[in-house]
């Protein structure tokens, strides 16, 4: 089965290279799915970024939204019918401005570096003639001063008055309203002093600074964030844009976009070529490198009737491929819509930020006016603090007169600007959903990286996931002839299914037989009626069987021989007749065993459950080096969920580990549900990680990311709540300057990004 069949049922994609490279207002999907493309003013930092995306996710239309700071876009997939006055409206609402995008996107970084530029002349300009040239007393450097310092107000303070403005009028701040307050406050003050001719001090070069620091904050983070965002731009580039569509009346090849391909059109692949679209083979044989795809670095052979996918790369020969995926069905942008939205989705560990934040900025102001008001009615008093809590910190130089408290407020202002605090998560998130998607682990949204990281016992199902799950017959027991032959029979009962263990009694005969009323039991088997055979004929297991009353005993030593090999015993009845008896072994994947010692090194408790016997299970297990005593057998569909819903009881937060529609009960009750590849689409639909690649190998790697990323977003929630909590005090205390302030703010932004940014660059595998 390929891969776009797998994902079939994850949340659908569009052509993001469409969107990026023409700037497209409205992107028109397969299927008539639409995905509306807006342009975002306001957005500052990461943080903008995380209220603009909630705000969207708030209309009841929208399906996802995907909001990048960088390009100041934000891409709206809808749930049926389009709403784009609501999304406006919810946009304006949060204090932002949004627009329907009709032409091509800026950058962020680009953005801010023109800003930075003039702040960065201005400031070092200011900067040489007070410290350096000591110019600062003389009367035309501070008109100079006033000037200068005013158009890095109204140039590069634009963005920062502009955000805040827009919070004001929906009674909300942020912290563009504490870089404009603390800003404008020295401005303010030194233009005042300046007009009254008073003589005081001026603080037009500490204006510029607050502005000119912040402004090379967020280009750094900006800059940052794009290299955090790095495995999605490389997915969007792994696909070409054109394709060698083959015409065979007469034989030629025309290069097309790939957006004029269509479902079973022939296209030539060179070697080398990347592959655009999902297809089959139907000439020639090569090798194809799907390592972008699949995390895995082997090569795969391919040879007519091989499965091709979109974003892998064809190496030494040439094909022809019959297209059977395009746009938002093929496997690649699958990848994407999982990394998208695992990217643009919120933990449950950050509400604590966000209820935080919610209230912060109102507190740091009255904080602010409260130190302000201090120093500026009562100098003594402060200063008198000050001066005794200079011995046990450090001596700084305070400021003095009327001028202090405007200077005290700013740095408060400044220092507490709560960025980080609303960072501590998302970039987190982000980092790891892209560290995921090279390892091929697709994770449903940053609730799933959570829970996976509180794991605390895993259950693995049995055929499909610790074994091979392409079982084989290995001897057959016939116990009378019917109108047709065991084999035919059993082979026409199976043919229909997708069970792994149809296959192979699928493969044991091609004769075409008549079935009426053919239906499948989960976890039980098949049964249907034949013509000429009386009663209803059922394949399928013993313990089923045995229910409807078939008779085993006369095969009781067949199946006591292989089951205590580790095969899995099929039975062939007519009605209460047992007619043949199928023995199927299933080997272990080969990386089974190190793959539960790793989960054992990780502290979890490891279980199975399966719908086999007793005795096979126990082989199986015994293999693995799974505990006897945590292994269920002969279990039903509702029975694994029972068994899942057992441990949570006992206080387990369990992860259950599928592939079969027989499994989606079991993954929906976990606190965690992986499905493998080959996973059925109802399996997929109930998970909560996708492993691309077949080997369960990915499974200690999910929760080892999951567990390394909770502990990012506790060590950087602990470091901005411990930034603020000190920051601020210091502040209004008068130890940390505005420039500093400035400084540190910034600082704490890129230390939470960066502390993020190592999930990137995790080497171990496990």
């Amino acid at each position: 089965m390929q891969i776009a069949n797998r994902f079939a049922k994850c949340t659908k994609m569009f052509d993001y290279s469409t969107a990026v490279n023409t700037g497209s207002r409205r992107i028109e999907m397969v299927k008539g799915n639409m995905a509306t493309e807006f342009t975002i003013d306001g957005m500052t930092c990461g943080n903008c970024a995380w209220h603009v995306t909630d705000a969207i996710q708030s209309v009841p239309q929208v399906k996802s939204a995907a909001v990048s700071l960088e390009r100041k876009t934000a891409v709206v997939r809808w749930n049926g019918s389009e709403n784009i006055p609501a999304v406006l409206r919810a946009v304006r609402n949060a204090g932002y401005a949004a627009r329907e995008t009709t032409g091509m996107t800026q950058l962020a970084h680009t953005d801010w570096q023109s800003a930075l530029w003039v702040g960065v002349f201005v400031t070092a300009v200011l900067m040489a003639g007070d410290w350096i040239s000591n110019f600062g007393k003389h009367h035309w450097f501070q008109w100079m001063s006033f000037a200068l310092a005013g158009i890095v107000q109204v140039y590069s303070g634009a963005q920062f008055y502009r955000g805040a403005w827009r919070q004001l009028k929906v009674a909300s701040t942020n912290m563009d309203t504490l870089v404009a307050l603390g800003s404008t406050t020295a401005f303010a003050y030194s233009a005042w002093v300046l007009i009254r001719g008073v003589g005081a001090h001026l603080y037009f070069m500490e204006a510029a600074a607050i502005i000119t620091i912040v402004s090379l904050g967020h280009w750094i983070e900006a800059r940052v964030s794009d290299r955090a965002g790095s495995a999605m731009k490389s997915l969007l580039n792994l696909a070409p844009q054109t394709a060698l569509i083959l015409f065979r009346q007469p034989e030629r090849v025309h290069e097309v976009p790939v957006s004029e391909l269509r479902i079973n059109d022939e296209i030539v692949l060179r070697p080398g070529d990347g592959i655009p679209v999902d297809g089959a083979i139907v000439e020639g044989e090569s090798s194809v490198d799907e390592s972008a795809l699949t995390g895995e670095s082997r090569v795969v052979e391919k040879t007519t009737g091989g499965q091709l996918f979109a974003g892998t790369v064809n190496l030494n020969g040439r094909l022809v491929m019959r297209v059977t995926a395009t746009g938002e069905e093929t496997a690649l942008a699958h990848v994407i819509a999982a990394v998208q939205r695992a990217q643009s989705s919120r933990a449950e560990i950050q509400r604590l930020g966000d209820r935080v934040s919610a209230i912060f900025v109102p507190a740091v102001v009255l904080v602010a006016l409260g130190a302000g008001l201090w120093w500026g009615l009562a100098p003594a008093s402060a200063h008198s603090v000050h001066r005794l809590l200079g011995h046990v910190l450090w001596q700084a130089h305070a400021p003095t007169g009327i001028a202090a408290g405007f200077i005290i407020a700013a740095a408060v202002l400044i220092i507490a600007c709560p960025c980080a605090m609303g960072l501590a998560t998302p970039a987190a998130i982000m980092a790891a959903a892209n560290a995921a998607a090279r390892r091929g682990i697709l994770i449903k949204d940053g609730v799933s990286l959570e829970k996976a990281g509180r794991i605390t016992a895993l259950v693995f199902d049995k055929t499909g996931t610790l074994t091979i799950g392409r079982p084989e017959v290995a001897s057959t027991l016939e116990m009378q002839q019917a109108r047709f032959k065991p084999q035919s029979l059993a082979a026409a009962l199976a043919r229909e299914s997708s069970h792994p263990l149809s296959r192979p009694l699928a493969g044991l005969a091609a004769e075409i037989i008549e079935l009426d009323k053919w239906r499948e039991i989960g976890g039980s088997g098949i049964e249907a009626k034949v013509r000429h055979i009386p009663g209803t004929v059922r394949l399928g297991s013993l313990r089923w069987l045995a229910a409807n009353d078939v008779d085993l005993s006369r095969a009781e030593q067949f199946i006591a021989k292989w089951t205590a090999l580790g095969a899995n015993i099929t039975g062939l009845a007519a009605d209460k007749n047992p007619l043949a008896f199928f023995a199927m072994l299933d080997i272990l994947k080969p990386d089974a065993v190190n793959v539960v010692k790793q989960l054992g090194g990780l502290g979890l408790k490891i279980f199975m459950v399966t719908g086999d016997t007793a005795r096979t299970a126990a082989s199986i297990a015994a293999q693995a080096g799974i505990l006897e005593d945590h292994v269920f057998a002969e279990a039903q569909p509702i029975q694994k969920a029972e068994f899942v819903e057992k441990l949570q009881a006992e206080g387990e937060r369990v992860a259950f580990v599928g592939d079969g529609i027989n499994d989606a009960p079991a993954l929906a009750q976990a606190n965690l549900g992986i499905a493998v590849s080959r996973a059925s689409d109802i399996a997929r639909e109930s998970a909560d990680i996708i492993l691309i690649k077949s080997e369960i190998t990915g499974v200690p790697e999910a929760l080892a990311l999951a567990r390394a990323t909770l502990r990012t977003i506790k060590q950087n929630l602990f470091w901005a709540f411990f930034y603020n909590s000190i920051g601020v005090p210091l502040a209004s205390l008068g130890f940390v300057s505005p420039i500093l302030c400035a400084a540190a703010m910034g600082l704490s932004d890129l230390i939470v990004i960066g502390n993020a940014m190592r999930l990137l660059r995790r080497k171990d595998r496990v």
